[in-house]
């Protein structure tokens, strides 16, 4: 799938070799992950779990919208309350 031979993916994931970047892009959209992931580990740049991300790529682009959708009203919501706080102090 990596059109590389068996040797050198073993030497990659022993550690002997390092990938090079196309190797590197082509083993992160094999195993659906971002090159972050990979490099930094669990967490994605703004600290958004990797599950949640898994999971929304397993979705259709429909989904991704609702879900976009759910999250501005988490938006709004938490802004609301934010100002609710303040005007209390």
């Amino acid at each position: 799938m990596l059109d590389i031979s068996n040797n050198h993916m073993s030497s990659i994931e022993n550690g002997r070799q390092k990938p090079s970047l196309d190797t590197f892009i082509r083993i992160c959209n094999l195993i659906n992950v971002t090159p972050d992931y990979l490099l930094l580990g669990s967490m994605h740049a703004y600290n958004i779990p990797m599950d949640i991300i898994d999971k929304l790529r397993l979705c259709s682009q429909s989904d991704i919208e609702l879900a976009r959708d759910f999250i501005e009203i988490l938006v709004k919501r938490n802004e609301k309350n934010h100002i609710t706080d303040q005007s209390c102090k």
